[in-house]
């Protein structure tokens, strides 16, 4: 394991418990959270994307403001849908952060999961044509977005046949484009089109065995079909985990339960559907099953689903006992300790 980031889901409610209340409160927290990830020695920060809810919503001036005030990190989104996507616009605003973070920007897109609202892509302006479907529309602007953001001409000049790019253009994101996979027949498309593999929470299929080895099994088949297109760079891929250490008794009173520790299987989207278990208990026992972790020991990069809703405080506190405790285990060192050994 080269990389661990955090995933956070921005929720906000003004409920008892919560210390997001307010949309400012998921916004201005997500950065201050990322500046304490990257004193940590984090190397990512992440954050999900969702509309018609209480949540994180429009990436860019999320990310723009983390780029700004952090120097190290990796910034990036886990996903953006793009089904709701102006991919032209998308581009501009893309350039835009990842320069103003020096070429931090990591962004995952995807076709998305179920929104809350009915055919909500639809409000933004985007009607699936005639015999399309709402992942055509997502891909369809995926390769409009992938197309800009390399510099090909998107406009005739005004008065003469010259052509015009996107800009600003910003050097290398193309290679920095994560495509959200939530199945084995996904994972070779994305590595056809040569973007990296951020390998969902979830999997729109169920066979019967394990989540991570499924997801193990995923991984290899996208893999394979990177070799297979013949890239010249080394893809990364990524997989999400939530990992939840016991070590006071405020850990105790919000996970002591251990709801969640085995996989989950269910109905999404009308297919049969695995989801991943928790890792919540000492960070002894933890680190033990983590390193055992099959999509986990195969992935380059692992994404920590944060609480969000529990304040900077404590999920800074919670990454670094994941950091000091439990990611060694998965041959994992701080961002800061590699740092170091390169100046030496």
């Amino acid at each position: 394991m080269k990389r661990i980031g955090f995933l956070s889901f921005g929720h906000w409610q003004a409920a008892p418990g919560s210390e997001s209340r307010t949309a400012a409160d998921a916004l201005i927290q997500s950065i201050e959270l990322a500046e304490a990830a990257e004193e940590i020695g984090i190397d990512g920060a992440y954050f999900r994307v969702h509309h018609f809810a209480r949540q994180l919503a429009s990436p860019f001036p999320l990310l723009a403001a983390v780029g700004a005030r952090t120097k190290r990190i990796e910034i990036g989104t886990g996903v953006i849908d793009m089904r709701y996507e102006n991919p032209l616009y998308m581009a501009e605003e893309a350039a835009a952060a990842d320069l103003i973070s020096g070429g931090r920007l990591q962004l995952g897109v995807s076709r998305g999961s179920p929104e809350p609202a009915e055919r909500g892509s639809e409000r933004f302006g985007y009607v699936p044509a005639e015999g399309q479907t709402d992942a055509d529309v997502a891909r369809d602007h995926t390769d409009v977005f992938l197309a800009a953001i390399k510099g090909e001409p998107m406009a005739k000049a005004a008065g003469s046949s010259a052509t015009l790019a996107i800009q600003p253009q910003s050097p290398g994101l193309a290679d920095r484009i994560w495509w959200g996979s939530g199945s084995s027949a996904t994972a070779p498309w994305t590595a056809q089109q040569g973007m990296n593999l951020m390998s969902s929470t979830l999997l729109l299929e169920d066979t019967g065995v394990p989540f991570d080895q499924l997801q193990a099994d995923q991984i290899a088949l996208y893999r394979d079909a990177w070799i297979a297109a013949g890239h010249e760079r080394t893809p990364r891929v990524s997989v999400s985990r939530s990992v939840l250490p016991i070590v006071s008794d405020l850990d105790r009173r919000y996970f002591g339960s251990g709801r969640g520790q085995s996989d989950q299987v269910g109905i999404l989207d009308g297919v049969m559907s695995r989801f991943g278990r928790n890792y919540i208990g000492s960070p002894e026992v933890i680190a033990e099953e983590l390193s055992k972790d099959m999509a986990v020991r195969s992935a380059d990069t692992l994404l920590l689903t944060v609480p969000n809703q529990l304040g900077v405080d404590y999920n800074a506190r919670m990454l670094q006992t994941i950091a000091d405790h439990i990611a060694p285990a998965i041959g994992w060192e701080p961002a800061t300790t590699r740092a170091a050994e390169v100046a030496v």
